[in-house]
């Protein structure tokens, strides 16, 4: 049974598609005996987003802020675009000296990767990658892997995700986890938002981008030097995509043959994690080690931001 937290929603991104789904959410984490707060953000829309730059920057920018009680837990709404623009409008310095001892989550994923990079890269916060509002909690049937993990992690100091992992050979290695939405990865590389990890456990997922797209990111990653200075590469979920005939046989999994052969590090597949209905929660910069044995992977981290106990 989870602990009782005061949950904030916070909208970096695009506004609600289904205010349907919202809602479930919602009445669900309301149920489960937790009391959110925020909820104005769902109502608020400029052209795709939920609000304009400065209004979305402000809902992270307001942890910041010694006048505000902080909450437990800051929960991204949904993903979609909008992160970047807000990127050079957050309070780096105020967030670091706030948050960084305080037992808060920021939680979120898909275009919430940005935040997660570049909250790490300027301000040396941890903070995780795991279910949103609308498509998780308020998802038509809830996911129950992805509900026990959350709340898991939060009350636990060693968090951990254990997977199939086919065609992995046996592994260990220690390292930062990190990572997210391969795209948002991607795109950030050569900005002052990508953080420099060394020998990190790096995660990655996407959805609807097919496989030449998907290879072409992770060469970019390659080709920047970023996997080359990685203990690991992770396979999260890479769902929704399609294949033509001029592909012939070529589908993600060749792409992640290759970039295992062109990079040379690890690369284990199978996570559960990124836009499918079932995802643990992952850290962005906590220590964790990752160990691979006939075919089956086991992630456990410690460092991970956990709210206080009721």
């Amino acid at each position: 049974m989870p602990q009782t937290y005061d949950i904030r929603l916070i909208a970096p991104s695009g506004y609600p598609q289904s205010a349907e789904a919202m809602q479930r959410g919602i009445a669900r984490l309301e149920a489960a005996g937790h009391r959110v707060s925020g909820l104005e953000v769902l109502s608020r829309r400029e052209l795709r987003f939920a609000g304009s730059d400065a209004q979305r920057a402000a809902d992270i920018n307001a942890l910041a802020d010694p006048s505000r009680e902080l909450p437990d837990i800051a929960l991204a709404i949904r993903g979609g675009y909008g992160a970047h623009p807000i990127l050079p409008l957050l309070d780096y310095d105020g967030l670091a000296r706030r948050l960084r001892d305080a037992p808060i989550a920021l939680v979120g994923q898909s275009d919430f990767t940005a935040v997660q990079c570049a909250l790490y890269a300027k301000s040396g916060l941890i903070t995780l990658g795991g279910p949103m509002l609308g498509g998780d909690f308020g998802a038509l049937h809830l996911d129950e892997l992805t509900w026990k993990s959350f709340w898991q992690t939060l009350s636990s100091a060693e968090g951990s995700a254990t997977w199939a992992a086919p065609a992995t050979v046996d592994l260990a290695v220690e390292g930062p986890v990190w990572g997210g939405n391969l795209a948002m990865l991607a795109s950030l590389v050569g900005t002052p938002y990508f953080p420099a990890i060394e020998g990190g456990i790096l995660v990655v997922e996407d959805l609807a981008e097919p496989p030449y797209r998907v290879e072409r990111m992770l060469y970019q990653l390659l080709h920047a030097g970023v996997l080359r200075r990685q203990a690991a590469l992770v396979m999260g979920d890479f769902i929704n995509y399609r294949v033509t005939e001029y592909d012939n046989g070529y589908d993600v999994d060749v792409a992640f043959d290759r970039i295992a052969a062109a990079s040379g590090i690890p690369v284990v597949r199978g996570l559960p994690f990124g836009h499918g209905p079932s995802k643990f929660t992952l850290p962005f910069g906590a220590p964790a080690r990752l160990r691979v044995a006939a075919g089956e992977a086991a992630l456990t981290f410690t460092g991970h931001p956990r709210p206080k106990t009721p």
